[in-house]
């Protein structure tokens, strides 16, 4: 366990409201960034915290081409878990090979779990098979916990309407009962092949994740999307859904796009982001947290890592923020906000690449997504893993990798 401590900003007012001595006054204090590894040396963590502070954690942990998923939770900010529960039926269902298509973690009402993963090559069910050679493809799995969260019901496959399932996947929840999954994938009827003609999807659960819909176009625009990038989900305070994915257009404008829904992800409106030209594809991920009363993005580009919070009326991100200084080898951002004091710290891998390990780093910024303090670093990151941070009630933060 490694501990750092930083300084950040707090805004005092003093005097009345009239008053010329009223003004604001900088006072420093500390805000403490804990490093803990994952329990049994597990891969890609992912984190969740609930109303009540206690901590779901879900991970990756054997073979990267064919291992498992673990959950466990905690209710005392890390110090100690409960026993691991394995989420997938089949063993080996679960990938890691490439970082992006790992299991993603959602609580629901009642803080019922629910996980949706990227199938194995060796997983059942498969999904739909390729119109072509007729061959099935990967699946995109789903499962969801018993009430106590002590076991997972069976693993099923959520793509009925389209194929070809290759990054990474995402599932948000809200506390009405719904529950959504989505992926990119290509239509199985009526498009071309390859990246141009892939599309982000939504499936939707009103019932608190028992069962889905058939999933549906998130947007009626075609910018493709980037085979092996992971988008990802996420439900406001206000039950606003978000989006984030990376589009390939013409296979070489790799932006990011983000697309928001108020009727429970029925209907997007979507406005594109951050740009990129790039004749490859750069398997990135992306992250959301809400700050305050904001919701904040995070994304890669160009081996730099940018947050910024999202404008809801447009939906947009005015202002992208990139972390302090750059190595040109930034991936996979992770946001995290303490809700004590509304400070945010942004988390990266650094220097990793294929079946290649690095490090961890990290910046602290306030409210107003201002850098405070310095960044710090841990070493070890795996090959295949990122990390990822909670907040604890003394207002510091755990990264967990």
């Amino acid at each position: 366990m490694t501990r750092w401590t930083i300084p950040a900003i707090t805004a005092v007012a003093l005097g009345a409201a009239t008053s010329a001595a009223n003004v604001r006054i900088d006072r420093p204090r500390s805000i403490q960034v804990t490093a803990v590894r994952i329990p049994t040396g597990g891969l890609q963590p992912e984190v969740v915290q609930d109303d009540r502070a206690v901590l779901h954690m879900l991970y990756f942990a054997g073979e990267p081409a064919g291992g498992n998923l673990y959950y466990i939770r905690s209710t005392d900010f890390g110090a100690t878990f409960s026993k691991p529960v394995r989420v997938n039926t089949q063993a080996g269902s679960a990938i890691a090979t490439g970082t992006i298509r790992g299991g993603q973690l959602a609580i629901g009402r009642s803080n019922r779990v629910y996980v949706a993963w990227n199938g194995s090559n060796m997983a059942i069910p498969k999904g739909p098979a390729h119109p072509a050679p007729g061959r099935p493809t990967a699946a995109m799995l789903y499962s969801r916990s018993n009430e106590t969260g002590t076991a997972f019901e069976p693993q099923r496959n959520l793509m009925q309407r389209s194929y070809g399932l290759d990054g990474g996947g995402s599932i948000a929840s809200d506390r009405s009962g719904n529950v959504y999954v989505a992926w990119h994938a290509s239509p199985l009827v009526g498009a071309e092949q390859g990246e141009a003609a892939r599309r982000p999807w939504v499936a939707i659960s009103n019932d608190d994740g028992r069962t889905f819909a058939a999933e549906e176009p998130a947007w009626a625009r075609e910018t493709g999307a980037c085979g092996c990038c992971g988008l990802r989900l996420f439900v406001a305070p206000a039950s606003e859904l978000y989006l984030l994915y990376r589009s390939a257009t013409d296979l070489v404008h790799r932006d990011i796009y983000l697309l928001s829904s108020t009727d429970h992800g029925r209907t997007f409106r979507g406005s594109r982001v951050h740009e990129w030209n790039l004749e490859a594809c750069p398997m990135t991920s992306a992250s959301f947290a809400t700050v305050g009363s904001r919701v904040v993005a995070a994304w890669e580009t160009a081996g730099q890592v940018f947050l910024g919070a999202v404008d809801p009326d447009a939906p947009a991100v005015p202002t992208a923020v990139p972390a302090p200084s750059s190595s040109g080898m930034r991936k996979h951002p992770r946001l995290v906000a303490n809700p004590r004091d509304a400070d945010v710290l942004l988390v990266w891998a650094e220097g990793t690449a294929w079946a290649r390990g690095g490090s961890v780093r990290w910046q602290a910024f306030d409210r107003d997504l201002r850098p405070t303090g310095r960044s710090g670093e841990f070493a070890g990151l795996p090959a295949w893993s990122f990390a990822t941070g909670a907040w604890r009630q003394d207002g510091g933060f755990i990264v967990f990798y």
